[in-house]
């Protein structure tokens, strides 16, 4: 089975705007989707300043998550798991 790979901006200005919490995803999953991510810190998503968006930035798979917190991560893993 392939894992859905979970990418956190942790460049400075996405880690000071709530990446650091993003990092901590794994935490907030059940242990059956747990087993299904795989999280991934990267030093920079190239978003910042982009169409207005704010950091923090994550992306889950090939989907851009701007303003992103937990749930936001949360609801689009499930997304793509039910596809």
């Amino acid at each position: 089975m392939e894992k859905i790979v979970v990418k956190v901006c942790c460049g400075t200005m996405c880690y000071v705007m709530g990446g650091a919490e993003l990092q901590l995803l794994d935490e907030h999953l059940s242990e059956d989707i747990a087993s299904r991510v795989e999280l991934r810190a990267v030093t920079c998503l190239d978003m910042c300043n982009k169409d207005g968006a704010k950091a923090p930035y994550a992306m889950v798979g090939d989907t851009i998550i701007r303003n992103a917190d937990i749930s936001k991560v949360t609801d689009e893993i499930l997304n793509q798991l039910s596809k």
